[in-house]
């Protein structure tokens, strides 16, 4: 079993292509080939019908965790459909195994509705600190990674979220309102105000790589489920971005964060934005 951050460096260096193999082979084995040729049978509801899972994010899943877990011995694999399945898989965050969090189809209503807009989402962490992330968008061909004090890169091309331009509107990308209690929709009403352009997000996933690459200002979210975050947090922080919640600390992805969080391109950013959700 790997034993200290030093020798999770070392596997990193030797391994980081073996695990962006094994992202891009999932995709291409389970979801691709199901991208605008779902049945009927192969789509589910979990917790309503916003909520849903298809056959391509089991399968991809179930693909990572043997690959993931083999690659790196010791290592725990928490996905989005084993914690559906037995919610005390999540634990694993907060233990000392390194951990991988893996989303297999970020933005799965998207993909069942024949919308690009979708990703699968792999974060390496231990101890509740993200150490690497790989983002992968299959059907526009996009690639973005990240290693802690390395940098993010999209498609090899290193990524620099850069502040603002001055004198335009922020845009933001906010949790829809079905999931959002009534407080939280009080503190996002803070961003209806002049100098801020809100909109409902799309994957979250593709969202953070939207603020890493300097194309959308910030994102506001009201949930903690790692699997959606943790791979674009890295992301964002190595593209010299910043995230803050509601009490001025920066998202832990072992839970317990003041709700709702912003993530955006700088720290002053993250710090206006947190000051609309806490004024309203």
């Amino acid at each position: 079993m790997i034993v200290n951050t030093e020798t999770i460096d070392e596997f990193l260096a030797r391994r980081s292509a073996d695990v962006e193999d094994a992202v891009r082979t999932a995709a291409e084995t389970e979801i691709l080939p199901r991208f605008r040729h779902l049945a009927q049978h192969e789509v589910d509801q979990k917790t309503g019908p916003h909520d849903l899972v298809t056959d391509a994010d089991r399968n991809a899943e179930l693909y990572l965790t043997g690959v993931l877990g083999a690659l790196l011995p010791g290592s725990i694999v928490v996905g989005e459909e084993a914690v559906h399945a037995d919610p005390a898989v999540y634990a694993a965050i907060q233990g000392d195994a390194p951990v991988w969090i893996v989303d297999p189809v970020d933005g799965t209503r998207q993909f069942v509705h024949g919308d690009d807009g979708f990703c699968t989402l792999v974060a390496l962490a231990r101890h509740g600190e993200l150490l690497a992330s790989w983002t992968y968008a299959p059907a526009r061909a996009q690639l973005a990674t990240a290693v802690r004090g390395a940098g993010a890169f999209l498609n090899g091309e290193r990524l620099h979220a850069d502040p603002p331009a001055a004198g335009r509107d922020l845009e933001v990308a906010t949790s829809h309102p079905d999931f959002t209690t009534q407080e939280q929709k009080r503190a996002l009403l803070g961003l209806r105000t002049d100098g801020v352009a809100p909109r409902p997000c799309g994957s979250a996933g593709l969202e953070y790589l939207a603020v890493a690459r300097g194309l959308l200002d910030a994102t506001v979210f009201s949930w903690e489920a790692a699997w959606d975050h943790a791979a674009g947090l890295l992301l964002v922080e190595e593209a010299g971005g910043a995230h803050l919640t509601l009490t001025g600390e920066p998202f832990r992805i072992t839970g317990g964060n003041a709700l709702p969080f912003t993530t955006a391109r700088d720290e002053a950013t993250a710090r206006r934005i947190r000051g609309l959700l806490t004024t309203s």
